[in-house]
């Protein structure tokens, strides 16, 4: 399957819910080229910012599950283009 560039951005509603995001990222980490994390102190909330190359069915397994998890929300997007290996 062909490889694509993309992002998913994650919003953790409640960041007890950090270390299972964590463990995720972790596994999937042959795919994630980047990550950035913007925690709001004077909320409990957090955004992290995936840049991802993979395939689509990698790119999406990563959100979905990312996304089962309770008080998590993520939105992934994928480009058109090929990665260029």
């Amino acid at each position: 399957m062909e490889k694509r560039i993309g992002s998913i951005t994650i919003f953790l509603a409640d960041k007890t819910a950090s270390s299972q995001v964590n463990e995720i990222i972790s596994r999937y980490s042959e795919v994630v080229l980047a990550r950035q994390g913007l925690p709001f102190h004077n909320r409990q909330i957090a955004v992290i910012s995936l840049i991802v190359e993979g395939n689509v069915n990698q790119i999406n397994s990563l959100s979905g599950q990312l996304g089962k998890i309770e008080n998590v929300t993520t939105k992934a997007v994928v480009t058109k283009f090929l990665s260029q290996q």
